[in-house]
């Protein structure tokens, strides 16, 4: 064996582990996969400040997961964050903070970084040649135009499951007019992307936890128990994804958490979650979304074997 890469995801709604065992041929496998609601986001407000509540849950689950590696034999570590720590204005206290008590150095990437690992955990685990990939995450959604398995263009938008649930629609009944507030204030933003236009037709690459609660929601309905998490090169026509959204919203929020597929944690946010998938796929006639669970801790994974690779330390 070569080495342990560890990979941590610090995101606004919630924080991954994912621990891999490198072989000196290249091959690798995964022995460690975890993921944590920490809901880092949660009520940073206009002032864009990480909260007390919020921090402690983060550092409490952080030092959980260096627990769950500090047995392993050379393990190399990288620990990334996204949207809401990027935007926070109190960031370098909280990764102070972070490194004062559980010894992790945070590197803060930036959007169009987190897009591109995007790309490349997408396009290293599905036969994707055509498509935009849509990360929605809790307080940013990426975009890529994959062209001939090319990323062409990439974009971060500074919206999530959780900023766009916070404040703008009800957490248990959403009215109608909250609804077309969302989506009016979506398809501005859309409308700004000159190059969305040429991603008509092609289906969407979903990703994140609000847009694969899709796929887990049918996979529930139609699979057998073992198949339930299978959902990674899943497909789901338009009318099915049309579908689960309309007996999302229809529910209120005791309703939401009983559904099958739906993780009671995410209840509240997945109507506003799963809205920027729903207008992109008006927006481009997409016939279908196809589900991805290698995202951006892959895309690290993918780019560190290439380091691997290059520096002769590994076959192939």
């Amino acid at each position: 064996m070569l080495e342990h890469l560890a990979v941590i995801d610090l995101g606004s709604n919630s924080v991954r582990l994912a621990v891999t065992e490198i072989q000196n041929d290249g091959s690798f496998k995964n022995i460690i996969e975890r993921k944590e609601p920490v809901r880092l986001s949660e009520n940073m407000g206009s002032e864009k400040i990480l909260k007390k509540p919020a921090i402690e849950r983060t550092i409490s689950t952080l030092k959980s997961f260096k627990e769950d590696f500090k047995d392993l034999e050379n393990v190399h570590l990288k620990a990334v964050a996204t949207a809401a720590t990027r935007m926070a204005k109190n960031q370098k206290d909280f990764l102070d903070e972070v490194m004062e008590k559980t010894g992790i150095e945070l590197e803060v990437i930036t959007g169009t970084t987190e897009a591109y690992y995007d790309y490349l955990g997408v396009i290293n685990s599905l036969p994707v040649v055509n498509g935009i990939i849509m990360d929605t995450g809790g307080a940013s959604t990426e975009l890529v135009l994959v062209q001939n398995r090319r990323a062409m263009n990439l974009i971060s938008l500074p919206f999530g499951s959780v900023t766009l649930s916070e404040g703008r629609i009800n957490p248990d009944v959403v009215s109608a007019g909250e609804l077309f507030r969302l989506s009016d204030y979506l398809n501005n933003i859309f409308n700004d992307i000159w190059w969305l236009s040429r991603a008509t037709n092609l289906p969407i690459i979903g990703l994140g936890g609000s847009n694969r609660t899709l796929a887990k929601i049918k996979r529930r309905r139609d699979a057998d128990r073992k198949y339930w998490d299978d959902i990674h090169g899943f497909h789901l026509s338009n009318q099915e994804a049309k579908d689960i959204f309309l007996k999302l919203l229809n529910s209120d929020l005791a309703d939401r958490k009983m559904i099958p597929g739906v993780s009671k944690e995410r209840a509240d946010i997945i109507v506003g979650g799963l809205c920027p998938a729903m207008e992109m796929m008006k927006r481009l006639n997409s016939d279908r979304m196809i589900f991805g669970k290698q995202g951006l801790r892959y895309g690290v994974l993918y780019e560190h074997l290439n380091s691997l690779k290059s520096e002769g330390k590994i076959s192939k």
